[in-house]
């Protein structure tokens, strides 16, 4: 599981030694880094972390500040150097208070308890999906999902049993499927990288079919697939 994490503290230096600590940990990836709670405030609008280190004390808004004005906010670790706003902190239901200078072990058994809390609401995830195919609801799992592929105003879902055509986009469909299974590899395809058996230059063997892999979703899909499970590198 990977938890994508944002840091925001006026700090330089707290910052660096956030920065650091995330560096040594293969579950967490930066995807942000900022000064202070309107810069986050803003970021939170595109951006979808699971995951926020917030100082406390920064200019113009403060870290409880910006707690208040949020809605569905992500899980939230506290590091301050004033541990007097730790009962108000937790009132924001924050994952923890950490107070400066923070250390590995601490950090690392604060993030532990991040990881255990999403697998557990991931597990929760349903695990299937309904489509309207041949007139009838059908129900699909997402394990027996093979890829999708894109037919003008269609869709063909391949399962291992069967192939339903679905009047659907690739769009809307892909935004009910978990995003940690299914990815892109072509405008016209989607397809379930736990089913990938093999890859040949620019094509996914899934079973007995090939899918095509676009220049564009290459890198990415890639390292999605072999997610560092690569043994004999060329």
């Amino acid at each position: 599981m990977e938890i994508k994490c944002i840091i925001t503290d006026d700090e330089p230096l707290a910052r660096k030694g956030l920065r650091s600590y995330i560096e040594k940990i293969s579950f967490l990836s930066l995807i942000g880094e900022y000064e202070d709670a309107i810069q986050l405030n803003t970021a939170l609008k595109t951006l979808q972390p699971d995951l926020v280190f917030l100082d406390i004390e920064m200019p113009e808004m403060t870290g409880i500040e910006l707690l208040t004005n949020i809605v569905n906010p992500p899980k939230v670790i506290i590091v301050s150097a004033y541990e007097q706003y730790a009962l108000k902190g937790y009132e924001f239901d924050v994952v923890d208070y950490l107070l400066k200078p923070v250390s590995f072990d601490r950090f690392l058994k604060s993030v532990n308890r991040v990881h255990d809390a999403l697998e557990k609401k991931q597990k929760e995830i349903t695990d299937y999906i309904f489509v309207k195919s041949d007139k009838q609801l059908k129900k699909l799992l997402f394990k027996d999902i093979l890829f999708l592929e894109s037919m003008e105003n269609y869709v063909i879902i391949q399962t291992t049993t069967s192939r339903e055509i679905v009047y659907s986009t690739l769009k809307l469909i892909i935004e009910s499927l978990p995003p940690n299974i299914f990815h892109q590899t072509h405008r016209s395809y989607i397809v379930n990288i736990d089913r990938v058996i093999a890859i040949e230059g620019n094509l996914l063997n899934i079973n007995s079919h090939k899918i095509p892999v676009a220049r564009n979703f290459r890198d990415k899909v890639y390292n999605l697939i072999l997610n560092n499970r690569l043994i004999n590198r060329p």
